[in-house]
């Protein structure tokens, strides 16, 4: 009875919020502060469990990735699509997802968690299963520095039930010491050797060619998924001791091995349950995945693609610069630094921006747009002076109308949020809670 009133209060406090145009925070502040066990109660009724995906790149795409190929196969998938992946964003996920009568009719729960969060989740619902992708420098301001990042993942692992699923390449995960304590079986996924230059660990990020291959990491075990080759949006993934020729709809080298991630999680929960996986079928829908907001996310304006592209830290933003031509694009660059983004900018000095020298950027703005004026400066980097606006709507508006050349906008979660908001206003942007 009580998870009845409160399915039913929640929703009511939900579509309040909605209405006021506020997000997730109320109604999951909601459940957290009247039910606690609310969402313990709910998973509870999974027959497969909870899944769990962290790191600190790619949580929001991997885990849209995983949900959309289990869906391909035939289970009912509850996940927190909006990307809150706090404990608060899960339980407004599970409002949406639960009926006014409180049936919660899923399989299974694929969730993209915050590496802090996901510990304190766990005291609510171990997993599963958990997909463990990646430890670099973010936050720092609120993480501290980044061996806590890492030892806040192996406490995901610690407490997973059935796999884990490692990025063996990674400079904290691909190690022995990691995994010690893991009680589960390990699955892992990662890249060919000759492609280990191109996803360089925090100290290796200004010297991707000098990347030492023989290092300290090391192939954990047989090898579910493999990134063997990359061409733009087309790859080679191997499995199964077969190579699979791959044309993907998302873009960046980064979705790609994501994508790996996210069969190798797939295969692996198959496998453990017992239930019949039609490679083809995952194969063909891996391909035909479309980016999550604001990462990667395309829109149209007069015709023109105006593409987003969240950066956050030194690998993810060098990996977002290597993943296009400049000479095709005009570049805007957009920086915030608010709770949401991280209060420490100093990281940006440790992002190469020499790609962009030869064609410069168009628009810089954000809170933070002199910083990042100065930053680029230091690289050689051409821009105008009177295109530095801190105000995102002008400097939107401003952008989109200055040639009709496709467009790529980089920028930090709340600038982001911000420019979707603004380009909504011209036109078709997908609406998100």
């Amino acid at each position: 009875m009580k998870n009845f009133l409160t399915t039913i209060a929640g929703k009511l406090v939900r579509k309040i919020a909605q209405i006021r145009g506020g997000g997730s925070a109320l109604p999951g502040l909601f459940i957290e502060r009247v039910n606690p066990k609310f969402i313990a109660d709910m998973l509870d009724k999974l027959p497969y469990g909870v899944v769990i995906i962290s790191g600190t790149n790619g949580k929001t795409t991997t885990t849209k990735m995983v949900a959309e190929l289990l869906e391909a196969q035939g289970l009912k998938v509850f996940t927190n699509k909006t990307g809150s992946n706090f404990v608060r964003g899960v339980a407004a996920s599970i409002l949406s997802g639960v009926s006014w009568s409180g049936k919660f009719n899923f399989d299974i729960a694929v969730l993209e968690l915050d590496e802090a969060h996901a510990v304190k989740f766990m005291k609510i619902k171990k997993p599963r299963y958990s997909l463990l992708l990646n430890v670099m420098r973010d936050q720092l301001d609120r993480f501290g520095e980044i061996d806590y990042t890492a030892s806040l993942l192996q406490k995901i692992g610690e407490a997973t039930e059935d796999i884990v699923v490692l990025n063996r390449d990674d400079f904290h995960l691909g190690v022995a010491e990691f995994r010690g304590d893991f009680r589960a079986s390990k699955r892992t996924f990662g890249v060919a050797p000759e492609l280990r230059k191109e996803f360089p660990n925090d100290s290796e990020l200004h010297g991707g060619e000098d990347i030492e291959l023989n290092n300290e990491r090391e192939i954990l075990f047989e090898d579910d998924v493999s990134l063997e080759k990359v061409a733009g949006r087309s790859a080679i993934i191997s499995f199964d001791g077969e190579d699979f020729d791959l044309d993907f709809e998302i873009s960046g080298i980064y979705n790609l091995l994501n994508a790996a991630a996210a069969i190798a999680l797939v295969r692996a929960i198959f496998n453990r349950e017992k239930l019949e996986l039609s490679r083809a079928n995952l194969l063909e829908t891996a391909q035909s995945i479309k980016p999550a907001f604001g990462r990667g996310e395309t829109v149209e304006i007069d015709g023109v693609p105006i593409e987003l592209v969240l950066v956050k830290n030194p690998g993810g933003f060098r990996l977002g610069l290597k993943s296009f031509a400049p000479e095709n694009y005009s570049t805007m660059i957009a920086i915030n630094d608010n709770y949401a983004d991280g209060r420490d900018m100093s990281w940006l000095w440790d992002v190469d921006f020499s790609s962009l020298a030869d064609h410069g950027v168009e628009q810089i703005s954000g809170i933070r747009a002199y910083d990042m004026a100065l930053r680029l400066f230091h690289d050689d980097v051409g821009f105008v002076e009177d295109d530095v606006e801190t105000d995102l709507k002008i400097a939107v508006e401003n952008f989109v109308n200055k040639n009709q050349k496709p467009k790529r906008i980089f920028c930090t979660y709340t600038a982001m949020l911000k420019i979707r908001e603004e380009l909504a206003k011209i036109t078709d942007v997908e609406k998100v809670l």
